[in-house]
């Protein structure tokens, strides 16, 4: 995964809501439910890290030590899809550690590749994770990346349980959903603002101490290893990128069409009203001559 040198975390750029009661509205429609679940081998496959990975009636345990993390990689390649898994994270100090779900071509594209992001950034003891979402277009890991970040903290404590995480890539969009509720959409403005080739899917659990938490002020501590993320209930749907048949792309709207209803805009802005913190288009900080989107 490309490392984030340009971020510049600004924990309290938009603060919280306190007012916040209970979850989101909801969506009103939940595209998890169309696809069936299926278990790790038969969608994945170990990419790295294989003794630190543990296969158990489809379900799936990475974890990070001293020594090692671990990775896992989709069977195929995808021209669009929906990717999701119920994760579960580790309690405690886990700083520096970063668990994901994300799509890539960085093996096929070395140096100039595309990616889609959900990482979950590691913390420290009484404070809540961070979910980042990201999209990378021809980027590269030599500090010229153009990163798209967005961080959210989340209404539950997911360390107590598993809850479904996905992404809908499609030739017009992108979504991030937790629990199938949308808390981002990002749309096609121009292909050169977004990802186009083939990609496929990914998870990961490794040691992102110089940026993950904090902006590095908080490193791994390896006194509390191993670090575990848990995963089951995959979903993988989608255009196999080396299939020969036409194939028509997963939307996140009741309709088909793309977009979302009014009704999961809706549940969107309050998560983004009550849970967001940083927005790439909203940091004065950056340079926005290359993020026309914004």
């Amino acid at each position: 995964m490309a490392l984030h040198f340009s971020l510049i975390f600004i924990i309290f750029l938009f603060p919280l809501r306190s007012n916040a009661q209970g979850g989101p509205p909801s969506p009103g429609y939940n595209p998890s439910s169309r696809i069936g679940s299926i278990g790790f081998n038969q969608g994945y496959r170990n990419l790295w890290g294989p003794q630190h990975q543990r296969v158990d009636q489809g379900a799936l345990t990475i974890w990070l030590d001293r020594s090692s993390g671990s990775g896992f990689k989709s069977l195929n390649p995808y021209s669009s899809g929906y990717f999701g898994a119920a994760i579960k994270l580790q309690s405690g100090y886990t700083a520096g550690v970063i668990t994901s779900l994300y799509l890539s071509n960085n093996e096929a594209h070395p140096g100039n590749h595309d990616e889609i992001d959900i990482e979950f950034l590691g913390t420290t003891v009484g404070k809540p994770y961070v979910l980042q979402t990201n999209v990378y277009v021809r980027g590269s890991g030599d500090g010229n990346i153009i990163g798209r970040e967005m961080q959210i903290h989340l209404w539950f404590d997911p360390t107590k349980d598993f809850h479904n995480y996905a992404i809908l890539w499609n030739p017009t969009e992108i979504i991030f959903f937790v629990d199938d509720v949308p808390i981002r959409r990002y749309a096609r403005k121009s292909d050169a603002t977004f990802p186009l080739r083939p990609m496929w899917a990914y998870g990961s659990i490794w040691d992102a101490s110089t940026w993950a938490t904090e902006n590095g002020k908080y490193k791994a501590d390896y006194n509390h290893q191993p670090f575990y993320g848990r995963y089951n209930n995959f979903k993988l749907s989608g255009c196999n990128a080396n299939g020969r048949s036409a194939c028509r792309p997963a939307t996140g709207s009741p309709t088909g069409s793309t977009g979302l209803s009014r009704q999961q805009y809706a549940a969107m802005a309050w998560v983004q009203r009550n849970y967001q913190f940083y927005d790439y288009c909203r940091d004065s900080q950056r340079d926005h001559r290359l993020t026309p989107e914004c």
